[in-house]
């Protein structure tokens, strides 16, 4: 039997005007901006009269470390907000939009998989509705403006060597890592080096997925520091008089967008930081609103819980008021046996001693996420190939460990194949078992709060920085920022820094290679070992087979 590609699945939806789709959570017609027949933003007046009304309940999906072997958390976040839906909740999920560089280089795309998509799918993983084209255009707009300062007279002292805001580009580009600009005279400024960043990691993102309103992003926008003197005080971007702009730039952007499931029912895709480099959640806005709409809301964390849940923790719920009532972290029986030693190519036969001793790495992001005070289930993501003694190996791990392990079948049979967890995740969030509370407190130290992370979540043994990287921590805290969360950059392959170091590490060092305060985001990001914050394209580029085909439909997307 052939199985469809994603594509041809999400082709053949039966989609609905995204009005019909508004309306399942009360949002009247009036209230959404439509891009097209399929896609619409909701209104900013809208969710301001949602003020007051109670909360559903949150539900976070998260992952154990990604494999080439492949985990599934979209498509299960997708999945279960449909099986939600289907056992008679009124449920709907958020994600995160996705970026064109991975799409185009060896990630794909950010819209579920199988019967568990998001649909319009070429739309959401190309241009979508121009957010991160807002975002990269706002933020190099103050780009311009700070080298414009210093071209006219540089009337704030700005120390040319002490710029710290890198442009942007939504595009996977190793060779704008590192730039120097202004070349070629004095008719075209003074020439620094300076360098590139993926849009994703912009702190423009991170702020327009924190945000609560447009007064928010506007004052969070000013509070970006940009530069210093030569006496190392701070330049802000409202000193470059550049938050008004970009404020008008991100107006559109601001509002969440609106799209359906391929069983038609409300999916919120709004934002998109990565969490290996920024902190990987979907908008504040989008998930506050969709609280307000909804019973359950679905939403997911970036990459496995080590990154990704954490900083939901850490960072967004923290800032943002939320506690989630229930965590499924999603694994597959493919991914234990790859962490248990099996090369991609042997994954096929059955190996439940590799299974057994690859739950180890599940094992550790189960107890990760106890320590948040919420329950958790794990949801494993069946695959064809998947024997029923591998499946039962890891649910008898999980069992070992007080939690449930249940099998999933989604991608195959969308909603109907996940109503177990469904059912399970009702359970949970019902019981009122959950007291959340973040893993550190706001007055600890920042090189303190490292530590934490670092021990608490990685198990690491000790962190190394230098001189300049723990006294740059102590002048922020001097200059009042120390009660701010971090954001850990760091591999996603790997509870260390080496991206090869599967499984389950402990004793391991952490290198902290860079600290940079993303002081309007109201986070300081932690930069260790290799990580880039501009990736590069792989050998064999996705966008090599990207192209239309004689119906002038896309093909290649994934």
């Amino acid at each position: 039997m052939a199985f469809k590609t994603d594509i041809e699945i999400a082709r053949e939806a039966q989609k609905k005007p995204i009005q019909e789709i508004g309306a399942k959570l009360d949002i009247p017609t009036e209230a959404l901006l439509p891009y097209g027949h399929d896609k619409a933003k909701v209104g900013q007046e809208f969710i301001n009269s949602l003020e007051g009304r109670e909360n559903g309940k949150l539900i976070l999906v998260t992952a154990i470390n990604p494999t080439p072997a492949g985990e599934g958390k979209t498509t299960t976040t997708v999945g279960l907000g449909d099986g939600l839906n289907r056992i008679g909740k009124k449920a709907a999920i958020c994600i995160r939009e996705a970026s064109l560089g991975p799409n185009f280089g060896m990630k794909g795309g950010a819209a579920g998989g199988g019967y568990a998509q998001v649909v319009p799918m070429e739309d959401m993983n190309l241009h979508f509705t121009g957010d991160f084209h807002a975002i990269t255009a706002a933020h190099n707009l103050l780009s311009a403006m700070i080298d414009n300062h210093i071209y006219w007279g540089n009337e704030l002292e700005i120390d040319e060597r002490r710029v710290t805001w890198r442009r942007v580009l939504d595009m996977n580009d190793r060779a704008l890592r590192d730039v120097v600009t202004s070349l070629g005279g004095v008719a075209n400024g003074f020439p620094r080096q300076t360098g590139f960043d993926i849009t994703v990691a912009s702190e423009v993102m991170a702020i327009l997925c924190l945000a609560s309103d447009l007064a928010d992003l506007e004052r969070r926008l000013g509070d970006m520091i940009v530069a210093y003197r030569r006496d190392k005080t701070p330049i802000y971007c409202r000193d470059i008089k550049a938050d008004g702009a970009m404020t008008v730039l991100l107006k559109d952007a601001m509002q969440p967008n609106l799209v359906q499931t391929l069983e038609n029912n409300p999916a919120f895709v709004h934002g998109g930081p990565f969490a290996n480099i920024a902190h990987g959640c979907n908008s504040v806005i989008a998930t506050k609103t969709a609280l307000k709409l909804a019973d359950y809301v679905v939403t997911e964390a970036g990459f496995g819980a080590d990154l990704g849940a954490e900083k939901f923790m850490n960072i967004k719920c923290r800032k943002a008021g939320l506690a989630p009532d229930a965590v499924v972290i999603v694994a597959t029986v493919r991914a234990m046996k790859m962490n248990g030693g099996v090369a991609k190519a042997d994954l096929g036969a059955e190996n439940v001693d590799a299974v057994k001793k690859g739950c180890a790495n599940l094992g550790r992001h189960v107890q990760n996420v106890k320590k948040f005070g919420v329950p958790v289930v794990v949801g494993i993501n069946h695959f064809a190939g998947d024997t029923e003694a591998e499946i039962a190996a890891v649910q008898e791990y999980v069992a070992s460990l007080g939690t449930e392990a249940i099998l999933c079948k989604h991608w195959a049979e969308g909603g109907a194949g996940i109503e177990a967890l469904a059912h399970k995740v009702v359970e949970m969030a019902e019981s009122g078992t959950a007291n959340f509370a973040p893993l550190y407190e706001d007055g600890m130290g920042l090189f303190g709060k490292i530590e934490t992370v670092a021990k608490s979540i990685y198990h690491a043994s000790e962190v190394i920085a230098d001189k300049k990287v723990r006294d740059q921590l102590k002048e922020w805290e001097a200059q009042g920022y120390g009660n701010l969360p971090v954001c850990m950059a760091k591999t996603q392959y790997s509870f260390s820094t080496d991206p090869n170091l599967r499984g389950a590490p402990e004793g391991h060092t952490l290198p902290i290679r860079e600290v940079r305060l993303s002081a309007g985001a109201g986070f300081v990001v932690v930069i260790c070992g290799e990580i880039m914050t501009m990736p590069g394209l792989p050998r064999v580029p996705a966008s090599e087979t990207i192209r239309l085909n004689e119906a002038g439909l896309i093909e290649g997307l994934f």
